[in-house]
């Protein structure tokens, strides 16, 4: 028999979306094989990168070699699961260490990462690519801004949000000018950067997709009907604040659009792995792209494994694609 692949399952991290990660990783570690991988849970945040061992005792993995010592038996991995929302998963950090390591991993790469976490990079990477992009005004902190012009420019309602932050944390609906300066101080908590873009108003559509060894998988299409005001961090995470529809109801000709805007994205952004593309799907039918999740949440209430189950396939093998694709890598 082959030896097992010794897989490190990188979780936790450092952002507002450690318990939804942590969530995830379960999940995957679940539907792995254990029989084909050899797989070790590592809960990162901040330095302290630990596995807890089953009797409760913490041991911390050697960030020098990428290796782990239990008991004197030391495991060196042969690659890296990264399940992190958020920084140091989603913004390229933890890539770029383990591309320094030589350690091949199942996410987009170092460039790609930190293109796609970054709003207004990703926004700029994608123009003249025919996506659709919402009009914005990019803000740093300290700079001066003025209600008046943006309102003026970008119309009301707005958006207001980080340009670098995971799951709708820090984000606002701007409805009146007035309330344009507390929403860009709520944004600037989670950020240094903010975007401030017009609404559009349509329906909320979730995109996976992956291209392994060549073959594009393009999922079907979720629609996420919030029974909120938008899709935040509550109506993404707690049952019952938002219905998510796979395969969404909408005419083929718009599931044709989103098909080849999100593939569009993914190869435009050179991803690698399984990502989400969300977009705005406006009444007459224009598509908006609103983000792209270069590592999807994976955790029960999850779209992506919703649309792997439609689609018939096992969380499983899924992964399986994943890791045969980037372990080559």
């Amino acid at each position: 028999m082959n030896e097992r692949l010794k897989i490190a399952l990188l979780a936790g991290g450092d952002s507002s979306e450690r318990e939804i990660a942590l969530q995830s990783a379960a999940q995957i570690d679940a539907a792995l094989d254990h029989d084909k991988y050899d797989i070790t849970l590592i809960d990162l945040h901040g330095r302290d990168w630990h596995y807890t061992a089953p009797d409760g005792r913490t041991w911390q993995l050697d960030k020098n070699d990428f290796s782990l010592t239990v008991e004197g038996a030391r495991k060196e991995f042969d690659y890296a699961l990264i399940v992190i929302h958020g920084t140091p998963g989603e913004d390229g950090r933890l890539q770029g260490y383990l591309d320094m390591m030589g350690i091949p991993y199942s996410s987009c790469s170092m460039t790609s990462s930190v293109i796609t976490f970054d709003k207004i990079t990703t926004k700029r990477t994608l123009a003249g690519r025919g996506i659709n992009l919402a009009r914005e005004r990019f803000l740093r902190r300290g700079e001066a801004w003025d209600a008046m012009s943006i309102v003026g420019e970008l119309g009301l309602p707005l958006f207001v949000k980080p340009n670098a932050s995971g799951s709708s944390f820090g984000v606002t609906k701007v409805r009146k000018a007035e309330e344009l300066e507390a929403a860009i101080a709520t944004a600037f908590t989670e950020s240094d950067e903010i975007l401030i873009e017009e609404c559009i108003t349509g329906r909320e559509m979730g995109c996976g997709v992956m291209i392994a060894a060549g073959k594009e998988y393009v999922f079907p299409i979720t629609e996420i009907v919030s029974k909120k005001d938008f899709f935040d961090y509550e109506a993404k995470y707690t049952a019952g604040f938002s219905d998510e529809i796979t395969p969404a109801d909408i005419a083929p000709e718009i599931k044709t659009l989103l098909n080849r805007m999100t593939l569009e994205a993914y190869r435009t952004c050179r991803c690698r792995g399984v990502v989400r593309v969300d977009f705005i799907v406006t009444p007459e039918g224009k598509p908006y792209f609103i983000e792209l999740n270069s590592i999807p949440g994976m955790s029960p209430g999850s779209i992506v494994p919703k649309q792997v189950r439609s689609m018939g396939m096992t969380m499983g093998q899924l992964y399986d694609l994943i890791i045969a694709d980037t372990y080559r890598k």
